[in-house]
């Protein structure tokens, strides 16, 4: 008999979601739909606002993320100024983001994936947690991952003010510079976490690649896509997280397109479905397809992998060599197996150490000329940055007197919506086997599918229909007495 599977809610992530499996007579998977129940309106409620009060506004849409949204405002803000930016700004925020970036994939890496890798798929859900990932590695290895992650959000509030919702960043530069004391306590952090991400890719190599199979299930597991690959790069094709251009290639490694931040409306747009709250991008010269993988699929991926897909080379010489191993170990470049972001994750944060490095020996880090007051209001502006989860777009537009007319953002989570619905959906399928009812771990690795790209909800729903559902329950006496339902 025809029957409805639903994983509600889904777990380690950021925000809320359920995944609905439809199953035929036969018990096997015939449908799958991974729902985002929840909206946010951040690009409504700022409409009429001073532009230049958005990038303190749009840190409020997450807490795991607020300097991903802090930077791209700020971005798009200095455009609706000209573009006057003071250039060691962009050195302090750039500096400023690399200690956000390891923070975060610290968070994601040891809090949300590793307890897949270290305790097991299957393992009971109720030690299937960071709990229990520090019971089974050891109270020691717990500490440095704590410590690491505190020194990282320290970093940020040395510079910044705060290591969540800032309110550093100002038309035209920041609002306070760093001094050379401040410097001085920043560089043993640095050193300590620069030893820190040699640490967790030895431990990586020792719990996962020293599993074959976790290795297995990584290669040759269903978690694979034929979808193309979007990551911000420099000049030389390397990973750039808070500048450079957006590279678009596809899954064999071949160039689609790449464009400055101000021409993305010309490459991505979106779409939208009646069961989800979240839109699905897609790159607008191909036209939206559907689900559809292949080569010639209008649908990417934007995550770390990806990110280290779309790029030659990493920016630093630790990282190139963490970059070189992975992709030997993974059979080639670029890859398609979505697990393997868990890893991508960690070389990232061997360059985001190094560039800490650099800026603490730069001798212009300590200036003071961290800021130009803008002349002028031009009116628009873009600002795109690499959000951890993926590439993150702000796009504002403000009339004469600097007030903010409108507002569109596209966020890392949402460019990865129509790969995580279908694989999801493909894992599903593939687990899931007629006359075989899923257990806990089954649905934890459909789970998985969805956890590869360290989704954020709370920062990915903007789609706006004509009317919200809601739900009233009128309670009488301690008991439900009525529920009314829109």
């Amino acid at each position: 008999m025809a029957r409805t599977i639903t994983i509600d809610p889904i777990t380690r992530l950021e925000g809320h979601g359920k995944v609905e499996i439809f199953l035929d007579d036969r018990g096997a998977v015939q449908d799958c739909f991974f729902q985002i129940p929840e909206l946010r309106g951040f690009e409504r409620f700022v409409v009429g606002r001073p532009i230049e009060e958005l990038p303190r506004i749009v840190t409020r849409i997450c807490g795991v993320c607020p300097a991903s949204h802090h930077m791209a405002s700020a971005k798009a803000v200095d455009g609706c100024f000209g573009n006057q930016v003071a250039p060691l700004a962009h050195k302090l925020r750039d500096m400023y983001y690399h200690a956000h970036y390891i923070h975060s994939h610290i968070a994601h890496f040891y809090a949300l994936a590793a307890p897949d890798f270290v305790l097991g798929p299957d393992a009971d859900p109720a030690v299937r947690n960071i709990l229990g990932v520090v019971a089974k590695v050891g109270l020691e290895i717990g500490g440095k991952v704590i410590r690491a992650r505190a020194l990282a959000q320290e970093i940020q509030q040395i510079l910044g003010g705060r290591f969540t919702h800032l309110v550093w960043c100002l038309p035209g530069g920041v609002s306070k510079g760093l001094t050379a004391g401040e410097l001085e306590q920043i560089k043993p952090m640095v050193a300590e976490l620069a030893s820190f991400t040699t640490f967790s890719l030895q431990l990586f190599r020792d719990v996962v690649l020293g599993n074959p199979g976790y290795v297995d299930l990584i290669l040759h597991g269903p978690y694979t896509l034929d979808v193309h690959n979007m990551g911000l790069v420099d000049a030389d094709n390397a990973p750039n997280f808070y500048d450079g251009q957006v590279r678009v290639v596809d899954y064999e490694g071949r160039e689609i397109c790449r464009y400055e931040a101000k021409d993305y409306a010309q490459h991505v747009a979106e779409h939208v479905e009646p069961w989800t709250y979240l839109k699905f991008p897609y790159l607008k010269q191909r036209g939206w397809k559907g689900f559809k993988e292949g080569p010639d699929s209008s649908l990417y991926c934007a995550t770390p992998l990806s990110r280290l897909n779309v790029a030659d080379r990493m920016a630093t010489p630790r990282a190139q060599e963490a970059f070189e191993e992975m992709y030997a170990t993974l059979g080639g470049h670029p890859c398609k197996a979505l697990l393997a972001c868990h890893w991508a994750r960690l070389v990232e944060m061997v360059q985001n150490a190094e560039m800490l490095e650099r800026y603490c020996a730069d001798p212009e880090i300590t200036g003071t000329q961290y800021r130009v007051i803008p002349d002028r209001v031009t009116g628009e502006g873009v600002g795109i940055v690499e959000a951890m989860r993926g590439t993150l777009t702000h796009h504002y537009t403000c009339d004469a007197n600097a007030i903010c007319t409108s507002a569109n953002l596209i966020v890392g989570t949402t460019n990865n919506n129509a790969p995580i619905q279908m694989v999801t959906k493909k894992v599903a399928q593939a687990l899931i086997q007629p006359g075989k009812e899923p257990d806990n771990g089954i649905l934890n690795m459909v789970e998985m599918a969805f956890r590869a790209f360290d989704p954020c909800y709370s920062c990915a729903t903007h789609y706006l229909p004509g009317q919200m559902p809601l739900t009233v329950a009128i309670h009488k006496n301690g008991s439900l007495w009525r529920e009314l339902r829109r």
